[in-house]
């Protein structure tokens, strides 16, 4: 499939997706199963022009997913705040934002709903922000109009979004002396790692050491010295995963994704979203770190010697070729950091996540 037929192929792929739910396995307690994270990894493949099958790839992936319940009642304008973190309302909250995308610039609907929806950033385990974010980057990747179903697509990502919404009480913003090399390895875990992501950060929230571990990065001076910060992150918690990763294999892929969605999505939001947007971000990485990592991380230098020497094509085509959702979205996000950085481990490190889950 050459790269133009691959990019004339992801809104079918969107479209097929949204028959399904975001969510799948969970328990008649509403603890959150898994996540469908079709539409992510199909957007990574197109974007990057990995050679896959894409539909042979959506044909497997889709056979364990949920369809999408039909909806209940409408969600007015003036009455959403009483319908956040109400999960059974997932398909109102889509139809919700599929009729505002059509009324208004998708730019103008983003911009009003980041700050509304930024408090609870961690909903779905950081998968509402990162659907976001991959829809955005197709939606401004797009020379012409968009398409309905690319604006379908963004209008699922708000939409799990805000019915898994979930604020993180006690988040401060970073007032301390540490880059975010430093300030990772410091956060504080607890020290029960153990049910749900909700379990965990109803632990949290109540933990000695969760605002120390926030307030310990060093701030932005400024909004323009956001996009760094957050890239700086990025680079971190991806260069972190190869000590950490043994954890929690997939949930600290997310330390990594989670900022680097907010990072493709501020181009288009107003500079003044900016410096909460990093807050929330910083928070985000924290309650996965703090939640899923090892209190002892891996020796770096020892994982690295197991794996060979990559290029960056190399290193992404072995992730297309493992086919794990998570393993594409982390490469995409590691190849990103290293052709920023130049640090190799990053390539090792997308081999490691590999490993570490398993092939599909």
């Amino acid at each position: 499939m050459t790269r133009e037929s691959m990019i004339e192929a992801l809104p079918a792929a969107y479209e097929r997706l949204h028959a399904y739910g975001p969510e799948f396995g969970g328990d008649e307690e509403g603890n959150h199963g898994l996540t469908n994270h079709g539409p992510m990894a199909v957007e990574v493949m197109v974007r990057r022009g990995l050679d896959i099958d894409v539909e042979g790839w959506l044909d497997r992936y889709v056979r364990r997913l949920a369809e999408l319940p039909g909806t209940s009642a409408a969600i007015r304008p003036g009455e959403w705040r009483a319908a956040l973190g109400q999960a059974r309302r997932l398909p109102d909250w889509a139809a919700y934002f599929r009729h505002d995308l059509t009324e208004r610039p998708w730019q103008e609907v983003l911009a009003e709903w980041w700050p509304r929806l930024l408090p609870g950033i961690v909903a779905g385990s950081t998968h509402g922000v990162i659907r976001v974010s991959h829809a955005v980057r197709t939606l401004r990747g797009t020379a012409c109009a968009p398409t309905r179903q690319t604006l379908d697509e963004l209008a699922h990502g708000l939409a799990f979004w805000a019915a898994r919404y979930r604020e993180l009480a006690g988040v401060v913003a970073p007032e301390g002396t540490l880059t975010p090399q430093q300030a990772l390895p410091a956060v504080t875990r607890l020290k029960e790692q153990t049910g749900f992501i909700a379990h965990r950060l109803d632990r949290l929230e109540r933990s000695s050491g969760w605002t120390g571990s926030l307030r310990a990065l060093k701030p932005a001076a400024s909004a323009e010295e956001v996009p760094a910060r957050l890239e700086s992150l990025v680079d971190s918690a991806a260069q972190a995963y190869l000590t950490l990763g043994h954890g929690s294999p997939v949930l600290l892929v997310h330390a990594a994704t989670a900022p680097n969605a907010v990072r493709h999505v501020l181009p288009v939001l107003p500079a003044e979203q900016w410096l909460p947007s990093l807050t929330a971000a910083w928070a985000a990485v924290v309650a996965v770190i703090a939640t899923y990592a090892p209190a002892r991380p891996a020796p770096c230098a020892e994982i690295v010697r197991r794996y060979p020497e990559l290029t960056r094509e190399d290193a992404l085509q072995r992730a297309a070729e493992h086919g794990d959702e998570h393993v594409l979205k982390f490469a995409d996000t590691a190849v990103e950091s290293y052709d920023r950085i130049g640090d190799p481990e990053l390539l090792a490190a997308t081999l490691h996540v590999g490993e570490l889950i398993g092939r599909p």
